[in-house]
């Protein structure tokens, strides 16, 4: 897959209530960038803007295993990466929960996942989770702008595959879908279409600008499905960076496709966690750093989860 981002030296600082980090990064320029959210004022129970994307010394590394699996949707081979948590247990007594990024090749470079899950791991704020990470780099647009096929891979031959090999859960409210641009779109889309499966989206800088099956006549068309269809069983994380303000190919500017997006789901009573983060465009810069929170929103502990 050819490489989506260039990684350069930089340094990022990172501004969240009551605590100021300063990272050293790895794309560009220096930036600062501040965590907002108007859906949950109490950040702070979340820990936005402290660094998990380091390795730590003492802290348990999990096993990352790569396949390539027939898709039988798309009648080609889909490459998929898989990993596990320290001491992951095939007999395990409780099943491990879920996730599945999209855009994986990128989950596990410039947005180091697997290190974010060791570290929230080893600091009792998460339980243990599989994280499958799927390559969409062969047709990214054919999977993930608003297609019903694709939706159709991940429930009917992805999940069942999932399951077949690791132990992992069959809840959807323990299961999230996580992806960015894109593959942010694909999160809210796939989870709209298969609820059965899935409970939880990480949407970062979702384009829930664009139209169905990759259309341009119905611009912000899943936007338009939340807002007309009955409330599903569904929690969002949602971030977007403050600068995004360019003007997409459809035409609506990239925020406030994200804000229209929120507005509509905030309308129907959605559990959702919305942040627009100061200074932050388009790249892996904030999505690096905003995974960790997301992940502690979406699937922290349950005496550590609260309804915004």
């Amino acid at each position: 897959m050819k490489k989506l981002w260039k990684t350069l030296g930089c340094t990022v600082k990172i501004f969240s209530p009551g605590r100021c980090l300063l990272i050293a990064g790895l794309f560009g320029c220096t930036q600062t960038l501040q965590a907002q959210t108007a859906a949950s004022p109490d950040s702070n129970q979340y820990e936005a803007g402290r660094d998990w994307t380091q390795v730590q010394a003492g802290v348990p590394q999990g096993k990352i295993e790569n396949f390539t699996i027939v898709d039988k949707t798309y009648h080609r081979d889909r490459k998929i990466s898989v990993y596990t948590p320290p001491n992951y247990n095939t007999e395990a007594k409780a099943p491990y929960r879920l996730l599945i990024c999209f855009d994986g090749p990128s989950y596990l470079s410039d947005i180091p996942a697997p290190t974010i899950l060791d570290n929230l791991l080893a600091a009792g704020k998460i339980e243990p989770t599989v994280v499958v990470l799927v390559d969409n780099s062969e047709d990214r647009l054919g999977d993930l702008a608003n297609h019903a096929a694709f939706a159709g891979f991940v429930g009917n031959e992805l999940v069942p595959w999932i399951r077949a090999n690791w132990r992992v859960t069959t809840a959807a409210d323990q299961t999230i879908l996580c992806g960015y641009s894109a593959g942010g779109l694909g999160a809210a889309y796939v989870a709209w279409k298969r609820p059965d499966l899935f409970g939880n989206v990480l949407a970062q800088s979702g384009a829930f600008w664009r139209g169905n099956e990759g259309g341009m006549n119905d611009l912000e068309w899943l936007t338009q499905q939340f807002k007309n269809a009955p409330k599903l069983k569904l929690r969002f994380y949602l971030e977007v960076g403050a600068l995004e303000t360019q003007k997409t190919r459809g035409g609506p500017v990239f925020v406030e496709a994200n804000r229209r997006f929120r507005d509509a789901l905030q309308a129907k009573g959605y559990e959702l966690r919305y942040l627009e983060i100061a200074g932050a465009r388009h790249e892996p810069v904030h999505w690096r750093l905003q995974l960790a929170d997301g992940l502690i929103y979406l699937s922290a502990r349950s005496q550590e989860r609260r309804t915004p």
